[in-house]
């Protein structure tokens, strides 16, 4: 297989009382859930509050024939997340990315397996609440994430819309992000819509639908293809932790500069048949 891998001594009642001011913290505290994993809502984390969240996105199945062959093709997204609350309205994010992806190339003869496992950068999210979703019709957040990765880097804006009534709770985010790669000498744009539909089932589960669009444009001179998925998103939360996970299938895709993969309702040669995104969060 070919692989590129680019305690000090303290005074004891002031121990005590430092412990048990953060066990008071922690059972006060509660996680801020996702009921989705690629929608935002717009609520953001109390003042001094603070989260670690974990995701985990997989990608699988690309295109077999044509003039890109990637069999058993399969890439991973590992995202670490420490969020805090700046102030009730702002929330600062520090990611750090991670990715591995596999396949076997048969566009050669013999066949050679391809892996790669990589650092993809540090990311630093801003979200700042406009609307409050508790005081207004729809809530209204603004998102701002740079990412730095070496020789690549991307700029994401997001606006990010939702609103809960009763038992339901939906979310709209509209997205556009920037990326810089081959040492800052190629740009690509992506434009993206994602939208979530949830329904509480239990006092800890919820279930529902959640649909993504994204379509890419190299150099902003031309729309390179277009992409949808859906599918459902399944969410359980507790008092400390949260968790959520989102099955979706590539509906529907288009590629606007030919067929490199030979498929004329589906885009495989730079999107997967399958996404599944699992989400994981606790406050402390």
């Amino acid at each position: 297989m070919k692989n590129k891998t680019s305690f000090t001594a303290i005074n004891r009642n002031k121990f005590l009382t430092t412990l048990l001011a953060c066990w008071l913290a922690t059972g006060l505290a509660t996680a801020t859930e996702r009921r989705f994993t690629y929608s935002y809502e717009p609520e953001t984390l109390p003042k001094g509050a603070a989260e670690f969240e974990q995701s985990v996105t997989l990608g699988t199945q690309r295109t077999k024939g044509g003039d890109v062959m990637q069999e058993n093709y399969n890439k991973w997204k590992l995202r670490e997340e420490l969020e805090i609350g700046v102030t009730d309205k702002y929330t600062l994010g520090l990611y750090l990315n991670f990715e591995a992806e596999s396949f076997r190339d048969t566009s050669v003869s013999p066949a050679v397996n391809e892996s790669e496992f990589k650092f993809g950068g540090i990311s630093i999210e801003n979200r700042y609440m406009l609307l409050n979703p508790a005081e207004h019709a729809v809530g209204l957040t603004l998102y701002l994430e740079p990412t730095f990765g070496g020789d690549e880097a991307e700029l994401e804006q997001k606006i990010i819309l939702g609103q809960r009534y009763g038992d339901w709770k939906w979310a709209l985010n509209l997205s556009h992000a920037t990326e810089w790669a081959d040492n800052f000498h190629s740009t690509e744009g992506e434009l993206e819509a994602t939208f979530g539909i949830t329904r509480d089932i239990h006092k800890n589960w919820s279930l529902g639908l959640e649909f993504r669009n994204h379509n890419a444009l190299p150099e902003y001179d031309k729309l390179e293809h277009t992409v949808f998925y859906l599918g459902p998103v399944l969410s359980y939360r507790t008092e400390k932790w949260w968790t959520t996970l989102t099955i979706m299938p590539q509906i529907y895709g288009k590629d606007f500069q030919g067929n490199p993969d030979n498929n004329k309702s589906l885009v495989l040669d730079g999107h997967e048949r399958l996404e599944v995104r699992f989400l994981f969060g606790v406050s402390f």
